[in-house]
């Protein structure tokens, strides 16, 4: 039996999803993140899965969705997409931080996953966060700045108007991509799931930075999964696979 509880932690929306029994017990926490235009209750199936392994899952709502969502986004292509990841980034530690003051982190053990842009997400927050122990990106991308590059590009050729300077206010996203650091990884599991007819995030782009670095001694437990002839969706087996990932790593 599950317990779901809606909560404010620092003004950010959360699902924390645990099982009852274990509910006021210090557990494995993984945050999980959610994808574009989408909210935490929609990948409440996948924390659930992880949560029967005796983990402790939150759901945060990314900036510009769900109950944090003010408005209409920006006019100017991947703006408001940036933004949201950027949020995501900044307030990571905030999340984590709670728990760890009320020493409801068993071990230490910490975990980052998501879907899409939560996948996206996950793969920045290992730049910078040693404290994560296991992470999983599902359909997600570790080359985020060719991934705003491709944007760029294909708003060009579809005539939105794009700014001169967006690959300026972008700059930002070379200080988080695992691609361009993947000594940051340094060792740690990190599961990674692509569909190889994912037309939203490329294939190429997460099955290249597999090849080039599994064999380093960083990479060494970096897991690659191949969707064949899958699109930019998580189907269940998938989600089982994931929630065991994080059993074996975090359990």
């Amino acid at each position: 039996m599950k317990n779901i509880r809606h909560r404010l932690i620092n003004g950010i929306p959360v699902l924390e999803v645990v099982p009852e029994p274990l509910k006021n017990e210090a557990l494995p926490l993984v945050v999980y993140y959610h994808g574009w235009q989408s909210a935490k209750e929609l990948i409440l199936t996948q924390a659930r899965k992880i949560s029967e392994k005796g983990i402790r899952v939150l759901l945060p709502d990314a900036m510009n969705h769900g109950e944090r969502k003010a408005g209409n986004i920006s006019a100017i292509p991947s703006v408001t997409f940036w933004s949201s990841i950027q949020y995501n980034l900044i307030e990571f530690s905030l999340l984590t931080r709670f728990f760890d003051h009320h020493e409801m982190i068993k071990n230490k053990k910490i975990g980052v996953g998501g879907m899409s842009m939560g996948g996206i997400t996950t793969c920045a927050l290992l730049t910078s966060h040693t404290e994560i122990v296991a992470a999983a990106s599902m359909m997600g991308t570790p080359k985020p700045a060719h991934f705003a590059h491709l944007i760029i590009e294909d708003a060009d050729r579809r005539h939105y108007y794009v700014p001169k300077d967006l690959n300026k206010s972008l700059s930002w996203l070379a200080s988080y991509d695992l691609s361009l650091h993947p000594e940051t990884l340094g060792g740690r599991p990190l599961l990674l799931w692509h569909g190889t007819e994912d037309k939203k995030l490329p294939y190429q782009d997460v099955y290249d930075f597999y090849n080039n670095i599994h064999s380093e001694i960083y990479g060494r437990q970096l897991v690659f999964l191949t969707g064949k002839g899958e699109g930019h969706r998580v189907e269940i087996e998938t989600m089982d696979r994931t929630a065991d990932f994080f059993a074996e790593k975090l359990g």
